[in-house]
């Protein structure tokens, strides 16, 4: 029995439904854990106590077994806090904050590439101001073999190396900067070409 708090007339906790509600959007967020490939787990903040379970649960393929150790997955998730879930949840969801900043991110990469495209030495410059520890004469190079590929009609080789090259400086170098909290990773710098 659940019982009523005699001053307020509330509950004093949830209903069988709301828990039974809770339990299976927990079993749904498994089955999104389960249907994940191992390069997509590692980018999730998923729990190292629950990745055997979901590895056992990917091993199994007897649908009856699948379902229940599908089942003993979101019981081991229940155990966990509400945020370690919700972080869960927000990584998965495409409308989330982990997904809208990372597009923010890819969206950064491209305009710097078109940038250096459009731009040559000048976009350059700014980029190294930026960024002092790039590679200049490596990012000058790919900026010229995408141009001259774009040139030739060739496949756009070097502008996709062009845009690793820059992901790998402006996303993945961001992270071990010291002022990596002042300049925010989806900010998308001022276009000079009006000047």
């Amino acid at each position: 029995m659940r019982g009523i708090d005699p001053e307020t007339g509330e509950y004093l906790s949830p209903s069988r439904s709301d828990n039974r509600r809770e339990a299976l959007e927990v079993l749904a967020l498994g089955e999104k854990l389960v249907s994940l490939s191992e390069a997509q787990l590692a980018r999730l903040p998923v729990p190292d106590s629950l990745l055997p379970h979901i590895r056992e649960c990917k091993r199994i393929t007897s649908h009856i077994a699948h379902k229940r150790q599908l089942a003993f997955l979101a019981k081991q998730m229940r155990r966990e806090d509400d945020e370690v879930l919700d972080a869960l949840r927000d990584a998965l969801d495409e409308d989330g904050e982990a997904a809208r900043r990372e597009v923010a991110a890819m969206h950064r990469v491209e305009k710097w590439r078109d940038r250096l495209l459009e731009d040559g030495d000048a976009a350059l410059a700014q980029l190294l101001d930026e960024y002092p520890g790039a590679d200049r004469q490596s990012l000058r190079q790919l900026t010229r073999n995408a141009l001259e590929e774009r040139k030739r009609n060739k496949p756009p080789r070097a502008f996709r190396e062009l845009f690793r090259a820059l992901r790998e400086l402006i996303v993945e170098g961001r992270h071990g900067d010291e002022d990596a909290g002042e300049t925010p990773l989806y900010d998308i710098p001022p276009d000079d070409s009006d000047d």
